[in-house]
C-alpha cells in the first residue's frame, strides 16, 4: 500500500525539488555549519575572552581612579569652613533662613565645577529644620525618611544610591554616592553630600570596545542589580537576566562563562572591583563572534565548487524536463490571446504539475468554448428584454392621460377635491417615474413632497403644518430621485400623525462647500427606538423597508446613500420625545442626467 503513495510523492514537481535541495545543499551545508559553529567556539575562548577580560581590567583601573578622584574632590567641599559655618546650626528667622539658602546654593555652584559629577546636593542633618532650602533645590523636607538617607547617617562609610528616571527631574538613570560628614573639629555630624554620577560619566569608563561587535558592558552592585547598560539603559535598575551568571560570594576577581538570555547566547566576562563590591562584566553575542580559521576557509573553498556543479547540472536537468515543456504551453497560451480557440492540445500523461497544466489548459478552452455560446445566447434574451422594456413605456402615458379625465371629469360635476386629489396622484406618480431616470433635481423633490402632502391631507381630513426652505437656486442642482418622500412620510406616520394640530415638519436645503444638506425636522413624539435598530441591518430580499411595507421608508433612502456615495452621507438621525432631525448630505453632482418635466 505504501508502494502507490511513495510514486505520487516522487512524481510531484516540488518534491523533486525538496528531495534534491536536501540532498546536494541542505545535508552538506549542516555539517559544515556544525563544523564551523565547534571551530567558532574554539576560536571564541582562545581569543575573545582574553581580550574582553584586559578590556575590562582597563576599565576597572580607570573607573576606580576616577571614584578615588570624585571622593577626593567631595573631602574638599566637606572641608570647606563656608560650609561647616553654615551647617554649624539652624536658622532662627525667616530671614537667616533665607540667608542660609542663598549663601549654601552660591558656594554649591561654586564648586560644581571642582568636582567631576552631574549635580551636587548638599542636605542639612535635620531637612525639616530648613524647609525654604530643600524647596529651593526641589526636595522634600521630610527626605529624612526615606532609607537611602537613614542608611547614611547610620554609617560612616560612603553608600550609594541608583535613581530611575523621575518625571520632571531627570529622563536618565544617575547613580548617587552618599556620603555624610561632622564638623571638622568634633564628631557631630554635620550633613550629607550626594553626588550624582550620569551617564556621560559612567560612560567614559564603560563604553564598547570598538573592536567587539553589539557588546554590551555592564556595571553590576554586590546584589546582582544592573547600575548601568551602555546599551541605552536597557537593563539598568533591574537585576541581572541571568540570576546564576556572578555569585555575590564567588572568590574569582575575573571570568567567563556562556550564558543564555532570551534565546541567545552570549560570551559573558567580568572583574570584581577593588574599593567596592561591584562587578563590571561585558556581553558578546556569541553568533558576531567569529574565528579566521584555515580548515573552515579550505572546506568553504571545496564546497563552493561541489555547489556550483550541482547547481549546473540541476539547471539542465530543470531546463530539459520542466522549462521546455512550459515554453511550449506559453505558445498556445499567446495564440489563445490571439483569439485562435482550435488548437490542439497534446494530452500529457505526466503525473506532476506540468502534467496538471496541460490538462488544466484543455480544459480551460473548452470552458471558454462554453461560456462564449453563453455569452451570445444572453445579449440575445438581453435585447428581448430591452425590446419589452420599450413597449412597456407606453402604460405610464395611459395612465397619466386616464388620471387626468378622471380629474376633468370630477372637476366638471363640482367634485373640487376629487380632482386636486386626482392631480396630485398624477403628478406624484410623474415625479417618482421621472422617465425611469433615477438622477433628477432637487426642486422635483420637493414637488414630490408637496405632493404627496397634499394627498396625505385629503385622505386624513387634517391640515398638515409643512414649511420649506430652499434657495431658489438650488432647486436645479442634481438630486436622487425618492430621497425626500420616504423622510417626510416617515416625519407624519411617526412623529405627528397622533397631534396634527400641534404638529410641524421643516423641510430645509442649503449647501455646504461640495454638499448639499437637507435638514428635516419635526416636533412630534421622535421615532421609536426599534425602527432606528432596523437602519443598519441588511436590505429584505423581498424589497421591503423596515418601516414601510412598499420598500420606502428611512432604511431605503438610508441604503441608497450609501451605496451612492459611502457611508460618509448616510443618515444623520437625533430623535427624542421632543422631536425629530434627520439630516441628509447629498454631495453636488457636477455631471448628471437630470430628470426633464414631461
Amino acid at each position: 500500500m505504501n508502494s502507490p503513495v511513495s510514486l505520487r510523492l516522487a512524481s510531484s514537481f516540488r518534491n523533486r525539488m525538496i528531495l534534491i535541495f536536501l540532498m546536494i545543499i541542505i545535508v552538506p551545508f549542516l555539517l559544515f555549519a556544525y563544523y564551523a559553529h565547534i571551530k567558532a567556539i574554539e576560536g571564541i575562548s582562545n581569543a575573545n575572552v582574553t581580550a574582553s577580560v584586559n578590556y575590562l581590567q582597563q576599565s576597572r583601573s580607570n573607573f576606580e581612579n576616577y571614584l578615588e578622584t570624585l571622593n577626593d574632590q567631595v573631602n574638599d567641599l566637606i572641608g570647606n569652613k563656608q560650609l561647616q559655618g553654615l551647617l554649624d546650626h539652624p536658622p532662627g528667622s525667616a530671614a537667616a533662613e533665607d540667608a542660609f539658602t542663598l549663601n549654601m546654593i552660591s558656594l554649591i555652584y561654586q564648586k560644581t565645577s571642582t568636582i567631576d559629577a552631574f549635580r551636587i546636593h548638599v542636605y542639612p542633618i535635620e531637612p525639616e529644620l530648613y524647609k525654604d532650602y530643600m524647596s529651593t533645590i526641589e526636595e522634600s523636607d521630610r527626605v529624612q525618611d526615606e532609607p537611602w538617607f537613614r542608611k547614611s547617617l547610620n554609617t560612616v562609610n560612603p553608600t550609594w544610591r541608583l535613581s530611575m528616571p523621575e518625571k520632571g527631574k531627570f529622563q536618565r538613570p544617575l547613580l548617587t554616592y552618599i556620603k555624610r560628614f561632622s564638623g571638622l573639629y568634633d564628631q557631630v555630624p554635620r550633613g550629607i553630600v550626594a553626588t550624582d554620577v550620569s551617564e556621560d560619566q559612567l560612560k567614559r569608563f564603560f563604553s564598547p570596545s570598538g573592536g567587539m561587535i553589539d557588546q554590551k558592558v555592564l556595571l553590576l552592585d554586590e546584589e546582582g542589580t544592573v547600575l548601568y547598560d551602555s546599551n541605552a539603559n536597557e537593563w539598568t535598575g533591574n537585576p541581572f537576566p541571568a540570576g546564576k551568571f556572578i555569585g555575590p560570594k564567588a572568590d574569582d576577581p575575573q571570568g567567563s562563562q556562556t550564558i543564555t538570555i532570551g534565546g541567545a547566547k552570549y560570551l559573558a566576562t567580568y572583574v570584581r572591583m577593588d574599593s567596592c563590591p561591584w562587578v563590571i562584566a561585558s556581553l558578546t553575542p556569541l553568533k558576531e563572534l567569529t574565528g579566521t580559521i584555515a580548515e573552515i576557509n579550505r572546506l568553504l573553498v571545496i564546497f563552493l565548487i561541489v555547489y556550483l556543479l550541482c547547481c549546473i547540472g540541476m539547471v539542465l536537468y530543470i531546463t530539459t524536463y520542466f522549462t521546455q515543456p512550459i515554453v511550449r504551453l506559453v505558445r498556445y497560451m499567446r495564440r489563445l490571446e490571439s483569439g485562435n480557440l482550435q488548437q490542439d492540445i497534446p494530452n500529457s500523461s505526466r503525473q506532476d504539475e506540468v502534467g496538471w497544466l496541460y490538462r488544466g489548459y484543455r480544459s480551460l478552452l473548452h470552458r471558454i468554448e462554453g461560456l462564449i455560446e453563453d455569452a451570445s445566447l444572453a445579449e440575445r434574451q438581453k435585447k428581448e428584454l430591452e425590446f419589452q422594456v420599450l413597449s412597456h413605456q407606453i402604460n405610464p402615458h395611459f395612465l397619466y392621460n386616464t388620471l387626468e379625465s378622471i380629474r376633468w371629469k370630477a372637476e366638471n360635476r363640482g367634485q373640487s377635491e376629487i380632482g386636486e386629489m386626482v392631480s396630485a396622484i398624477g403628478n406624484l406618480l410623474r415625479l417618482s417615474l421621472n422617465q425611469g431616470k433615477e438622477i433628477t433635481t432637487l426642486g422635483r423633490e420637493i414637488e414630490q413632497v408637496k405632493a404627496y402632502v397634499q394627498i396625505e391631507q385629503a385622505r386624513m381630513g387634517q391640515t398638515i403644518r409643512i414649511l420649506y426652505s430652499v434657495d431658489s437656486e438650488l432647486k436645479d442642482v442634481p438630486f436622487i430621485r425618492l430621497l425626500l418622500q420616504p423622510l417626510v412620510e416617515n416625519a407624519i406616520q411617526h412623529s405627528i400623525r397622533d397631534n396634527f394640530e400641534h404638529g410641524k415638519i421643516l423641510l430645509s436645503a442649503r449647501q455646504e462647500d461640495d454638499e448639499l444638506v437637507v435638514d428635516l425636522i419635526d416636533n412630534g413624539s421622535g421615532i421609536p427606538a426599534e425602527v432606528l435598530e432596523k437602519l443598519e441591518q441588511n436590505a429584505n430580499p423581498h424589497g421591503q423597508s423596515a418601516e414601510g411595507a412598499k420598500g420606502v421608508g428611512l432604511r431605503n433612502v438610508n441604503d441608497r446613500l450609501k451605496l451612492y456615495f459611502g457611508d460618509n452621507c448616510k443618515l444623520r438621525i437625533e430623535t427624542s420625545s421632543a422631536g425629530t432631525r434627520i439630516t441628509l448630505r447629498h454631495p453636488v453632482l457636477k455631471e448628471a442626467t437630470r430628470g426633464g418635466r414631461e
